[in-house]
């Protein structure tokens, strides 16, 4: 008997064993964050976003109509003037009814001087005559329109500027679709950006901006000559152009705009990896009394991983700066480290 009761007594002592950590582990799990402490940090008066380099003037050149070229002059990578002549496609069966519609014509205006005279003597009536007038006038007519189509198989260029690749060969057949190369002005480059809307005051026609490359151009110097009249409702940003004279800058590059705002400003920052972007507007954890709370907050320039905070925030509240996706409104949190502004980006106290 005493070897039954000792066994049960182990069966009890083990199950009991099992349980215990189901009921520690039962509560609820606290989040573990860092956190900075709001306060006013110095930004810099230059406000900086990307831009994007747009040839003055671009084009495809490509064929009024379909044909085939009999003439092709397309010199890769070389400068041409406005008018030059870059291509032919044969017309030679436009130049042949050209040809016949002349013929026609130098009948028709021989008859008309004969009617015309015996008309002012009463030799025939009005509408004999007015009928080969108007015979004379519809093969002018005909005839302008061949010329018309003869223009159109000759290809100009449109503007002075640099030719691309050569995208087709000499005696092939080609129809309007078809590119033959590319034509861009590059004395002249324009620079195309975007500002957040906070910052619209900043930009006016005729102010110079900074251009700065990651090569070896080093700094330039834009005007800004025209801004779209509105601001884009999905991003809140405007789109601005600036003009970039005597520049060897490719089109298509990407370079900084820098953008000075008349003096420097503080503001509350905070890191971008800290925002929770949401449908409707951006949060951050506010962590007090051991929990945390969304708050939603309005933000303005971004600089070096850092965002300025406008609206939202109060000097010397807690903001969670890891951690964040893990965290549901009043969650308990446990605060693992305070952290520093410069643990994140350059800025200054």
């Amino acid at each position: 008997m005493y070897p039954l009761l000792i066994a049960g007594l182990f069966v009890i002592s083990c199950k009991s064993k099992k349980e215990e950590p189901r009921q520690q582990n039962s509560g609820p799990q606290s989040v573990i964050v860092d956190v900075i402490i709001a306060g006013k940090s110095s930004i810099s008066n230059i406000v900086e976003v990307n831009g994007s380099v747009v040839a003055n003037e671009a084009a495809n050149l490509q064929p009024e109509v379909s044909g085939r070229l009999v003439y092709l002059n397309l010199p890769e990578g070389t400068k041409v003037s406005q008018g030059t002549v870059l291509a032919r496609i044969n017309d030679a069966d436009l130049q042949a009814n050209t040809q016949k519609i002349k013929v026609q014509l130098d009948l028709a205006e021989k008859n008309e001087q004969r009617l015309r005279k015996l008309l002012s003597i009463g030799g025939i009536n009005q509408a004999d005559y007015d009928a080969v007038l108007n015979q004379v006038n519809t093969l002018k007519a005909d005839l302008d329109i061949f010329k018309a189509q003869i223009d159109k198989t000759v290809l100009k260029a449109p503007f002075t500027g640099v030719l691309g690749l050569r995208m087709i060969s000499p005696g092939a057949y080609v129809t309007p679709a078809t590119v033959l190369a590319t034509l861009q002005e590059t004395d002249r480059v324009k620079i195309d950006f975007t500002i957040p809307e906070a910052y619209t005051g900043l930009i006016a026609k005729g102010k110079t901006v900074t251009i700065k490359t990651t090569g070896k151009e080093g700094t330039q110097k834009a005007v800004i000559i025209a801004t779209e009249p509105q601001i884009d409702a999905t991003t809140r940003n405007l789109k601005v152009r600036a003009q970039l004279n005597g520049s060897n800058i490719n089109p298509g590059r990407f370079v900084k705009v820098l953008i000075e705002t008349g003096g420097e400003s503080t503001s509350i920052l905070v890191p971008t990896n800290a925002i929770i972007p949401d449908a409707k507007a951006k949060k951050v954890v506010v962590v007090k009394d051991g929990k945390g709370k969304l708050t939603d907050i309005e933000t303005g320039l971004r600089v070096n991983g850092m965002a300025e905070v406008l609206k939202g925030l109060e000097v010397g509240d807690s903001v969670a700066v890891s951690g964040v996706l893990f965290v549901r409104p009043n969650s308990q949190l446990k605060v693992r480290s305070v952290k520093k502004i410069e643990d994140f980006a350059g800025a200054q106290q």
